[in-house]
């Protein structure tokens, strides 16, 4: 008998992804296309975001279809909502959806529905190495991408998390933030990989942000003009970038340390495109301790979370 496999599908506002688990819970495809974005856009409306994944996922459905060739799919995960909250809807989940909908039929294998937000969460435990030490225990997490900037207390419950939203962005969201400052200086939507390019390379000295936190809330639109206007006034993109991505970090810092005055000690798990920043990444290590950074390829948008719930919870109800 062929070995046994779970599928993931992610269908977000920035990229449709599909994933394979082995029965091991080894991930042996993380498949991502972006969503294409016209020159100087700041992102796209759910009517754009849907037709591009109706134009993705045909074309990624034969590299699936090859990967799985040799396994015995045994269900399909998928993303279908934000987050698990009341409300919690966005239309581009609806592809992903009905394309595990059509694979499950045509293989006759149940499907198992998730979040996104838990996605990203379960992609970072496996990424980061945190699996065995947060798994069954409860920690701290951050959620931080173009459409979300959220300070989570977070329960596993066996095959999913419960998760309480304790703080957050009172207004723009940081993936929001760079890609703003990053289009307005000439870099190509998404901005973030660019932005932490252009950082690496600056010599100067970095301004000292004034950063708004309180009570685990942070405002982010202050950001915006700040970075702009140091922009006007010094003509250079590289300390900009390294400008913004130290804002950030004290931000995340500022929040972290907020959530450990209630939680003490608690381990901090990061995720989202945000996330996947390097320098961000290595400045919260240095100030916080006790803290988990997924590999970029898993921080940032992707199914393999939602295939290794898939997994979890079909072994689970075996």
């Amino acid at each position: 008998m062929a070995n046994a496999c779970y599928v993931g599908i992610d269908t977000s506002n920035y990229t449709t992804s599909l994933a394979v688990v082995t029965e091991t819970g080894e991930v042996i495809a993380n498949l991502k296309t972006p969503l294409a974005v016209k020159e100087g856009g700041r992102g796209l409306r759910q009517s754009d975001a849907v037709f591009s994944h109706v134009k993705n996922l045909p074309q990624m459905m034969p590299l699936l279809s090859n990967i799985i060739s040799g396994y015995q799919v045994k269900a399909i995960g998928v993303s279908v909502r934000p987050r698990d909250a009341e409300g919690s809807y966005m239309p581009c989940f609806l592809t992903g959806e009905v394309a595990a909908e059509s694979l499950a039929a045509g293989l006759r294998v149940p499907i198992h529905r998730f979040s996104h937000q838990s996605g990203h969460l379960m992609a970072a435990l496996y990424s980061s190495g945190a699996t065995e030490a947060l798994v069954g225990h409860s920690f701290g997490a951050f959620h931080v991408s173009g459409g979300t900037t959220e300070m989570l207390l977070v329960h596993p419950n066996g095959t999913d998390f419960t998760v309480e939203l304790l703080g957050g962005s009172a207004d723009l969201h940081a993936g929001q933030a760079i890609d703003r400052i990053g289009v307005a200086m000439g870099l190509s939507f998404p901005c973030g990989p660019a932005l932490e390019r252009l950082a690496l390379t600056n010599t100067k000295k970095i301004p000292k942000p004034r950063i708004s936190v309180r009570e685990g809330i942070c405002n982010l639109s202050g950001l915006e003009n700040l970075a702009l206007q140091l922009y006007r006034e010094t003509s250079d993109p590289a300390l900009v970038a390294a400008y913004v991505l130290r804002f950030l970090s004290d931000t995340l810092g500022k929040m972290s340390e907020w959530l450990r005055e209630r939680h003490e000690n608690l381990p901090i798990l990061f995720s989202g495109g945000v996330m996947s920043n390097r320098i961000i990444a290595h400045e919260l290590c240095d100030r916080l301790g006790n803290v988990y950074f997924a590999e970029p390829a898993f921080s940032a948008d992707n199914a393999a979370g939602i295939a290794l719930l898939c997994r979890a919870r079909t072994i689970e109800l075996a």
